[in-house]
């Protein structure tokens, strides 16, 4: 009631009212504590004369990249309206010099290397170190890829024309590469010239993650997209245990595997939380390799249903004519031709039908690795689960747009979305603690709806703050992060000046 009546009688200005959201520098300061990000940039910055907090611009950053994404220039605008410890005072040439900061080159990069040696390598080692005692070993580690684009000439040799995931070919591009562990958490990123093919990279990223995080015995778990002759070569030649997912219907010996061995499928039931998966192995060697044959009796289903949609369809389609068929890859390989020469139609094909029927729920892995058929498939297909982990994360690493004009700033931007990535894998397994599964735009959505208002009014400084979703809550709680009181007296009114009573002096004579 009283601030009713204030706002109602302002008439002097002596009131005023500021909004700042709290709820995302909370929640995500706290896990950026618990990664060790602070301790390590102070460690690093210690020796360097820099004349603003740098720590706490790649903070804002990271955190600009979790909800919104976007270019520097719009981070300085967009941190405004956030209430984000020791960031007052930051402006857009902080960002800029820290994002070149970050990219900055340790040393020239060596020759046959992808990319040189940055400051941000040294941060992911330490953070690497900081959380080793919870890896034994980097027993597997997942790699995807995707390409981010350039508004302008891309810095100095990351911007070049390529094969473009985001199909914008009229761009320069960079290749970013991401390295998980088998669980999921972030290990580090590598960027190259956007010309770069996918199957050069994945044996000097491996040589890169021996040297860098002191690696003993790694298994590359890889789909079929990162595989050629000289990656299988150069995996031989370094020792390294692999599984690699195969081309079933495009490699001649794995087509044999499939359709002319006859050894029996064993069968195994495993056990998730979504339910029980029914899967059938066997193990397979030709020519001294061995391949690993799997059959999942859901995939087969979904397959198989798939297949019956698509013929449905084709079947539709030639009874009002067969010449829009042809177009389209997904019908046309279920077509052949008939009749003379010259009018040639078009009629479904039985054979290719049962042909394909043979690939239902199959997939196939080539493998070095000394485990059991059942470890290599389960494996496997932790890949396939981490996939998911990638579709997400590529939301995060795009960053776009891209407007830094040097190598260093631009791998400073993207590295902050990295560190995005990072807070929201932990933040991910804090849920799972708290029995949640929140999604991750509603949950951004509730953080930002925490807010705490000040009001000021002749002297008095009050904090009001608004009331927490049930789901953000219980993170807090599960993160130990203690929400500020709903109403608190931030500052109290200055006491009226006391003023003593002047005596009158006595009459000179």
């Amino acid at each position: 009631m009283l601030l009713i009546n204030a706002l109602g009688e302002d008439a002097d200005g002596a009131l005023s009212v500021a909004a700042k959201r709290i709820g995302g520098p909370m929640l995500f300061g706290r896990i950026w504590e618990r990664l060790g990000v602070v301790e390590v940039l102070t460690d690093l910055l210690e020796e360097r004369a820099f004349e603003f907090p740098v720590e706490r611009a790649v903070f804002v950053a990271t955190l600009h990249r979790l909800f919104v994404s976007g270019s520097d220039r719009d981070c300085s605008s967009w941190m405004e309206d956030y209430d984000i410890p020791g960031a007052q005072g930051l402006v857009l040439h902080h960002f800029y010099r820290t994002m070149a900061w970050l990219g900055e080159k340790l040393e020239e990069k060596p020759a046959g290397a992808l990319a040189p040696r940055c400051v941000k390598d040294l941060i992911e080692e330490k953070l690497f170190d900081r959380l080793r005692d919870l890896f034994t070993d980097l027993s597997a580690v997942f790699m995807d890829t995707t390409s981010l684009s350039f508004y302008g000439e891309g810095g100095e040799t990351l911007g070049e024309h390529g094969y473009s995931k985001d199909y914008r070919p009229d761009l320069k591009q960079m290749i970013l590469g991401l390295v998980v562990d088998g669980d999921g958490r972030p290990i580090c990123t590598e960027m190259w010239p956007g010309n770069t093919a996918d199957v050069t990279t994945l044996s000097p990223v491996i040589d890169r993650l021996r040297q860098r995080f002191s690696i003993g015995r790694v298994c590359v778990v890889a789909d079929r997209g990162m595989i050629s002759a000289a990656t299988l070569a150069g995996l031989e030649e370094r020792g390294l245990e692999y599984i690699l997912g195969t081309r079933e219907r495009s490699e001649a010996i794995v087509r044999r595997i499939v359709l002319d061995n006859d050894d029996p499928f064993v069968p195994l039931l495993v056990k998730r939380k979504a339910g029980e998966t029914q899967l059938f192995v066997k193990q397979v060697k030709v020519e001294g390799v061995r391949y690993v044959v799997c059959r999942n009796e859901q995939e087969a289903e979904n397959d198989r249903k798939d297949r019956e949609a698509i013929v449905a369809a084709v079947d539709a389609q030639l009874k009002k004519g067969d010449k829009a068929l042809i177009g389209n890859s997904a019908y046309r390989r279920y077509l052949r031709k008939v009749g003379a020469k010259g009018a040639r139609s078009f009629e479904i094909d039985a054979g290719k039908l049962a042909e394909e029927a043979r690939f239902d729920g199959i997939f196939v892995l080539r493998t070095n690795a000394k485990i059991t058929p059942l470890e290599a498939v389960l494996r496997y297909r932790d890949l396939l689960l981490v996939e998911d982990l990638f579709r997400r994360t590529k939301a995060i690493m795009r960053t776009r747009p891209i407007f830094h004009s040097s190598d260093a700033a631009t791998r400073g931007h993207v590295f902050c979305s990295f560190l995005a990535l990072s807070i929201q894998k932990q933040l991910d397994d804090l849920s799972r603690q708290a029995g949640l599964a929140p999604e991750w735009k509603d949950l951004l959505h509730d953080l930002d709806r925490l807010v705490q208002v000040r009001v000021r009014h002749r002297g008095a400084d009050w904090l009001v703050r608004t009331d927490a979703a049930p789901d953000a809550t219980r993170l807090f709680k599960c993160a130990h992060v203690a929400l500020p009181p709903r109403t608190r007296q931030a500052r109290p009114p200055r006491p009226p000046v006391q003023t003593r009573p002047k005596t009158p002096r006595p009459p000179q004579a």
